[in-house]
């Protein structure tokens, strides 16, 4: 970008050739894309040495600004990360294409037919933080979904994004697609992000990912329709039933595996009959992993290393080595203390009760709900839609991990043969 040039008009320009290039992305064939793709990840295994070395200022630069430990993490590459990055592009060359799909048709009385085809959205502006894998997941995610994608990343990872920019491009050049296609804002300049929400001519969607005052921002004064969630407040929940193995794994690796993520679990229920059995057992394995342990009254009775939880704690998402425990009375007073703290992400409940895991799964209304499973598998790779571009805590076109489906829309198709209305 020319840093003389107005922002504002470089991201017209932006939503300019996003909307030109769309109607070609629209009608591309599903072997074309999956050629792309395929270049694109050879290019991010090529490019490796050049993308540890952006990512290694933009790391620099976080530790001099003082970046916390969670957010550092976020940010970092490195070679399992960069390949996993390259694996999850060819994935998403491997799944089905679903533009163009047909499905629910049927012969009407008036002897017509109707159905639905799938279609992609147009345009989607994509706004995230620190994540540069992010700009990886969601180019291979647009582009086999027929759509035109502008990302645009946190100053943070600015070296990191630019980078990656160049494998993407590398890729869509290797079959003849423009640029245009993905295109990765230039600019850390914050107008950039208010241009972009309200540039509803051009932009049909628009995915936030990243914390809560920025998502707080973008919902509140985007003109565009947003796919979004606030935050991940995760709750696992240990039944009297559940077998207690099971249960210590499963809540371990739930806070335990990362802690950076918003499926990372926040908050552990425990029911009143099993506390004395489960938590010495956990609060041992927190406390040599360094987590820092709150809790309620008979939590603290129990595991004497914890300390009091406020009111605040219970709708804390952490990103942290930060745990909040809570023993409660069973199942109705589990239910009901993740309906008024859950921020409807992920939800799991640890039971070997049928009865009682068949209402946790009806009852609890979060985009996920596991049983027997670590909150961790929230994720689009782990539910096998390849990469995703986020996760939905909305009710409406889309819920849970956003993969290619999600980045679809339908419109009804009719055939006939000469049919008029009378």
């Amino acid at each position: 970008m020319d840093m003389k040039m107005d922002v504002k008009q470089y991201m017209m320009e932006l939503g300019q050739q996003a909307r030109a290039v769309s109607r070609l992305l629209a009608r591309l064939t599903t072997k074309d894309k999956n050629a792309a793709l395929l270049a694109m990840a050879d290019a991010i295994e090529q490019q490796r040495p050049q993308i540890l070395a952006a990512n290694r200022q933009d790391l620099d630069a976080g530790r001099t600004k003082g970046m916390d430990a969670a957010l550092l993490d976020r940010l970092e590459l490195n070679d399992a990360r960069i390949a996993a990055m390259a694996d999850g592009v060819r994935q998403v060359a491997t799944l089905p294409d679903p533009i163009g799909e047909i499905d629910h048709m049927k012969y009407l009385p008036s002897g017509i037919q109707v159905g639905r085809m799938r279609v992609p959205l147009g345009v989607i502006g994509i706004i995230y933080e620190s994540r540069p894998n992010v700009t990886i997941d969601a180019a291979a995610l647009c582009l086999k979904s027929g759509n035109a994608a502008i990302l645009r990343g946190g100053s943070e990872a600015l070296h990191s994004n630019q980078a990656l920019a160049a494998c993407i491009h590398a890729g869509l050049s290797a079959v003849g697609i423009p640029a245009a296609a993905v295109q990765v804002v230039a600019t850390v300049d914050r107008a950039a992000v208010g241009q972009l929400i309200t540039m509803n001519q051009y932009v049909d969607v628009i995915v936030p990912r990243g914390g809560k005052s920025l998502i707080e921002r973008i919902s509140a004064e985007a003109r565009v329709p947003v796919i979004k969630h606030l935050h991940g407040i995760c709750h696992v929940y240990i039944d009297a039933k559940a077998d207690i193995d099971k249960a210590v794994r499963i809540a371990f690796n739930a806070k335990t595996q990362r802690y950076g993520t918003c499926n990372t679990m926040e908050t552990l229920l425990v029911d009143a009959p099993v506390a004395q059995q489960v938590l010495p057992t956990l609060g041992k394995l927190y406390q040599d992993k360094g987590v820092e342990l709150r809790g309620c009254a008979r939590t603290q009775a129990i595991l004497k290393n914890s300390i009091a939880a406020t009111a605040e704690d219970w709708d804390t998402e952490y990103l942290a080595p930060i745990l909040s425990i809570k023993v409660v009375d069973g199942l109705d007073d589990a239910l009901e203390h993740i309906h008024r703290h859950s921020s409807q992400h992920t939800e799991a409940i640890v039971t070997e009760d049928v009865a009682v895991a068949q209402r946790f799964l009806r009852e609890v209304d979060s985009s996920s709900v596991m049983l027997n499973a670590s909150t961790r598998f929230a994720d689009g790779f782990e539910y096998g839609l390849g990469a995703e571009i986020g996760i939905s805590t909305d009710k409406i076109h889309v819920r849970g991990p956003v993969g290619l489906e999600g980045l679809t829309s339908q419109k009804y198709i009719v055939i006939g043969d000469g049919n008029i209305r009378t």
